[in-house]
């Protein structure tokens, strides 16, 4: 049986995301009707890959990776998570029974300047990263990000603080990767955080899905 805390989340650890232009026919059919997706470019939603290890401090220890299919908007902007895998059962529970976030387990290998992430004989992803330098402070930022539970879209806050910086990163998403029609090519940007602390509040109905 999992066990997991209830909502918030407190995590504690460090990141690197990249962002990526996507084709918004490639993710129309995977967005609710009800959220509008934003378009930055002709045809081009945003969205990315954000990989993290959540260490001593966090109220689960894990390694998490997010797919952010697009950017969309339903009263407020926010994030569409595609994809998510992480390597605590509690974590897959917590997950999709609080957010209805389509968790599942993977396994991560973390080395000096990358991260691989595998799922049985699948390599989901792999990252290369540098660090080409930080800010001096440590802001606080929020984000939205929207997901589904049974019949309800929901919607639910983040706040980070972290030492933020761009990052040097080369991602590999093999053609067996069950998102590679949506990551293609290399990052416009890559952000690194450390000394991160983030916050996931619990879930707000927004409405019943049609």
């Amino acid at each position: 049986m999992a066990l997991y805390p209830q909502a918030p989340w407190t995590l504690q650890g460090s990141a690197v995301a990249t962002l990526h232009l996507i084709d918004i026919e490639r993710v129309r059919s995977l967005i609710p009707q009800e959220l509008d997706i934003i378009s930055v470019f002709p045809g081009k939603t945003v969205g990315g890959v954000y990989l993290s290890n959540y260490s001593t401090g966090s109220v689960l220890q894990y390694s998490e990776l997010i797919v952010v299919a697009a950017a969309v908007t339903h009263s407020e902007i926010g994030g569409w998570v595609s994809h998510i895998y992480v390597d605590n059962p509690d974590s897959v529970a917590g997950g999709r029974e609080i957010w209805g976030l389509p968790k599942e387990l993977a396994e991560f290998t973390w080395e000096k300047n990358s991260v691989s992430v595998r799922q049985s004989d699948c390599t989901l992803c792999t990252l290369n990263y540098n660090s080409l330098f930080s800010i001096g402070w440590k802001p606080r930022l929020g984000a939205s990000s929207f997901s589904s539970k049974n019949s309800e879209l929901l919607s639910f806050a983040c706040g980070v603080e972290a030492q933020f910086g761009l990052a040097n990163a080369q991602l590999t998403v093999p053609t067996t990767s069950p998102f590679t029609d949506l990551i293609i090519g290399q990052p416009w940007l890559a952000i690194s955080a450390t000394q991160m602390h983030l916050t996931v509040d619990a879930p707000q109905v927004l409405t019943k899905k049609r």
